[in-house]
């Protein structure tokens, strides 16, 4: 007998079926439609946004992130869980569609049939493989979601209509399958039987009925069944159900550009206001990232104000604005998401690095603080205000006059571009380099390991200006721009071939934001430099062994995926690197980011003493950095941590002098 089964058996397949089954599918699609529809229009509140360029690259990002379920499975444990179960369940619904294209196309229309032979007994055993995968990983994340539930995941109805729809999609279809193999299969095909092995076992267990009562279960089993794959489309745009459309969409709508840039404001337009201040402001992606979101906490998880008992969650954010979307659209954002939230955010990115749904939390944040500051007035504090004001006056926030930013390099071997000399590079030094007692060691290392290699260094000098980065993050867009123009008229103007800064701040937006503004300069940051001056041979490093732990920096990792060059310095020098529990793309933030560095942490405890608590952990005497903000909030947080004479925090630039210095002496 040929291995196959008749597929609507005890249901029939004429018109007293058919019209019902596709009547009831046809109005679930009409409803899932309709509400679909009614949500493009809350997405249409924002503003527009081309996210449709080079679509070939965005159909790969769409493919490998719905079939490879590469971002959901960043994170172990739930994320595999929920892989498992995407896989199982697109296989019970491949199985669905085959099942519909013979018995309702190619057998009804054509009388051909492909569910049979070898090709159905592996239709039969992949199925009911799937099935039981698909009710194990679910009871999984049952249990992880009520009995065991981690801290900080939210349960709401919506939970519970999945969990309960999903699971009674996948036993009444195995309950279906057991009792028609009962009559069907168990006696008369056993051999056949064996490729449906849960269905098989269902079938044993229900075998003691009479074929007639078996019959019965089976018929109504079928048309409960099938109710309810109906309400489970139906309920799609009514609960996080509707994340099998927005998440998948959103990693085709996702950015294209350089990683982490913003938008760039048009401040000399007719535009009466800047920033967000109400939902409209923002773009229609903005909007649609709200239902993208499935309120996982894996944000919340990783953010460095949230774990150190600021009010402030990613997850919570993106909430309240798909609040506001849905059913309070003239509500203000500042309001609904609060100014302490707000502020908290260092925007060190770990949000969005970790977001299964391609969420942009980042930016969100920026363009409300925007408003807060363009057309509010409004800071964090006193001291970021001076700051700010200290900018204007002297292009720094520490204060300094302007004409002393070039002092530190007094009798070292290097050249103000405004002397005329030839140099090989320039290299931007920053606010923190040029004006902080303990970082201008960091610039002074730099320079003296680039005359070690041959490496011909100038400077701006007093004409150099601070990025502007902290001012923008803050919101304050036209500080930045004014000073970003600055910057690049003068690097242009000196005809400049190559910038290399030690800051990842600087680096990130010389190498990335600039270029918005007509800034084409090749930019690198000190690491890939030194680097690549170690490979080839022109810097000579004598080893010296010694334990470290090394810091990822968010603007350095996150944002430009840097990781292995810090590190391969580490090593150059001698050193062994005890690796911190957060690291590479799940580095823990300083606190530094986002303007904070500015700015006095109030709120909860110092997120510099958390990571250096982390640091002391490894057991480690020495932190090492590739960043003058890192290595200021290390600094204190060594003390803030009482940690003085345990832990010491250096720049990798340091060491790497200390052994070019002994290779010279010997």
């Amino acid at each position: 007998m040929e291995a196959t089964r008749e597929l609507y058996w005890n249901i029939g397949h004429g018109a007293a079926v058919l019209v019902p089954m596709y009547l009831i599918t046809v109005a679930a699609l009409a409803l899932l439609g309709y509400y679909g529809y009614q949500r493009l229009r809350i997405y249409g509140k924002g503003k527009p946004l081309d996210r449709t360029g080079n679509r070939p690259e965005r159909i790969s990002m769409l493919v490998k992130n719905v079939l490879l379920q590469s971002r959901v499975l960043k994170v172990k444990g739930p994320g595999f869980a929920h892989g498992f179960f995407f896989w199982s369940f697109a296989t019970l619904f491949a199985g669905t569609v085959l099942v519909a294209l013979q018995a309702d196309g190619t057998d009804l229309l054509l009388g051909v049939r492909f569910l049979t032979g070898t090709f159905y007994k592996v239709f039969s055993l992949v199925l009911d493989v799937a099935g039981l995968a698909a009710l194990i990983t679910l009871a999984g994340l049952f249990v992880r979601r009520y009995l065991v539930r981690p801290e900080g995941l939210e349960t709401t109805r919506d939970d519970a209509v999945m969990h309960g729809l999903l699971f009674a999609i996948i036993v009444t279809g195995f309950l279906i399958e057991g009792a028609r193999m009962a009559v069907t299969e168990v006696v008369q095909q056993p051999d056949l039987a064996l490729w449906s092995p849960v269905g098989l076992m269902v079938a044993k267990i229900l075998s003691g009925s009479q074929p007639g009562d078996l019959a019965l279960v089976h018929r109504g089993l079928w048309w409960f069944h099938f109710v309810l794959v109906a309400a489970f489309i139906c309920a799609i745009p009514f609960t996080k159900f509707r994340h099998i459309f927005t998440t998948s969409a959103n990693y085709f709508f996702a950015p294209l550009g350089p990683k982490g840039a913003l938008v760039t404001v048009d401040m000399e337009g007719d535009a009466e206001s800047f920033g967000a201040a109400k939902i409209g402001d923002m773009t229609w992606k903005d909007i649609f990232d709200t239902d993208a979101c499935t309120k996982c906490k894996r944000c919340q998880d990783r953010c460095p104000a949230h774990a150190t008992e600021k009010p402030l969650s990613p997850m919570k954010v993106i909430s309240q604005l798909g609040e506001v979307a849905r059913e309070a659209v003239e509500d203000n954002l500042v309001e609904a998401v609060g100014k302490d939230a707000l502020w908290s955010c260092t925007t060190c990115r770990a949000c969005q690095e970790i977001c299964p749904a391609a969420i942009e939390h980042v930016n969100k944040v920026v363009d409300i603080r925007r408003n807060l500051v363009l057309m509010e007035g409004e800071f964090p504090g006193d001291e970021v205000v001076t700051a700010m004001g200290n900018v204007e006056v002297n292009g720094n926030p520490l204060g300094m006059s302007f004409a002393s930013r070039g002092d530190w390099a007094e009798g070292l071997p290097v050249t103000q571009l405004s002397e005329g000399a030839e140099v090989d590079i320039l290299y931007f030094v920053g606010c923190y380099a040029s004006f902080d007692k303990r970082n201008i060691k960091i610039a002074t290392s730099f320079v003296k390991l680039c005359a070690a290699a041959g490496i011909r260094v100038g400077i701006l000098g007093k004409e150099e200006k601070c990025c502007g980065e902290p001012m923008r993050k803050l919101g304050n867009e036209y500080l930045y721009q004014t000073l970003a123009t600055e910057n690049i008229e003068t690097i242009k103007g000196y005809g400049v071939k190559k910038v290399v800064t030690a800051c990842p701040h600087c680096f990130n937006t010389l190498s990335k934001d600039y270029r918005d503004l007509g800034f084409d300069v090749e930019t690198e940051h000190y690491t890939t430099f030194l680097e690549r001056l170690i490979t080839d041979g022109k810097l000579k490093i004598d080893q010296g062994a010694f334990e470290c732990t090394y810091h990822d920096s968010c603007y350095l990792g996150r944002y430009n995926d840097t990781y292995q060059a810090p590190r391969a310095l580490v090593q150059a020098a001698g050193g062994t690197i005890r690796e911190m529990e957060r690291k590479e793309a799940e580095s823990f933030c300083c606190g530094a980011g986002g303007g904070r560095i500015m700015a006095e942490e109030k709120l909860g405890s110092r997120i510099s003493v958390k990571r250096v608590q982390m640091a002391a952990a490894t057991g480690a005497g020495v932190l090492v950095s590739n960043c003058p903000f890192c290595l200021t909030m290390f600094e204190d947080g060594v003390k803030g941590a009482e940690l003085e004479g345990l832990l010491v925090a250096r720049d990798v630039s340091e060491i790497l002098l200390e052994r070019v210095v002994a290779a010279q002496a010997g």
